[in-house]
């Protein structure tokens, strides 16, 4: 069976990836602060059949980024590294000129630094896996510039570079950025709970990130919606 690491796995996007990738035979490695919610994923997804281990903890932690990457070796491997884990920064998303500087630091060591350490973590077994990849979940914040979204769009654009030179210096592996459009998810009411227009549910998105995964296409920037469309 595959091995997948899944970040920020309590909810919204991260559970359904989670769900998507069990019924699909994966075994997983589950990730969030939330202990009670991540144990609520690990029910649905071991439902289907594969392995689960819940590890809750915050991935900004390095003791805990090493834990589970020894949970996906006790496991198998590392066959693919999710990073979906997010913060925003501030909640609800402010201008720039009242961005807490603490706020920002945030966003930035659970966005950027933390995906980063968990790559080095993992990076051993990925390479030694017989198709290994990378994703991380990007934002059109990354590419476009949205008032009171300047210090979250600046993180995930710091982790479209990071994936985007991850996949020169590991031309063995697939690294991809997934920007998965606009979800009614608790992240974005946080970041602007007075906006209450329709989004898509999270696992409408799925079949995007898991079409990526079977066609394996070359490491880059990816748009959900699009990969739903069989456009890249």
């Amino acid at each position: 069976m595959p091995v997948a690491i899944i970040t920020g796995a309590s909810k919204g996007l991260g559970r359904a990836l989670a769900v998507g990738l069990a019924e699909r035979g994966w075994d997983l490695v589950l990730d969030a602060r939330g202990a009670a919610r991540l144990a609520e994923t690990q029910v649905l997804a071991s439902a289907h059949g594969t392995r689960v281990t819940a590890v809750p903890g915050d991935v900004t932690d390095a003791a805990h980024r090493a834990e589970l990457v020894a949970a996906a070796w006790r496991l198998g491997g590392v066959d693919l590294l999710v990073h979906n884990a997010s913060a925003l920064g501030a909640e609800p998303l402010v201008r720039l000129a009242e961005l807490p500087l603490e706020g920002l630091r945030r966003a930035l060591e659970v966005n950027l630094v933390a995906a980063l350490g968990l790559v080095q973590e993992a990076l051993p077994l990925l390479r030694t896996a017989e198709a290994g990849a990378v994703l991380v979940v990007s934002s059109d914040a990354a590419a476009e510039a949205y008032p009171t979204w300047g210090g979250y769009g600046a993180s995930k654009a710091g982790l479209d570079q990071l994936a985007a030179v991850l996949a020169e210096e590991e031309p063995g592996l697939r690294v991809w950025s997934v920007d998965p459009g606009d979800m009614a998810t608790d992240l974005y009411t946080a970041a602007v709970p007075d906006d209450d227009d329709p989004r898509r549910e999270p696992e409408t998105v799925v079949p995007g990130f898991l079409r990526l995964l079977a066609e394996r296409p070359a490491s880059g920037r990816y748009g959900a919606p699009a990969l739903l469309e069989g456009r890249r």
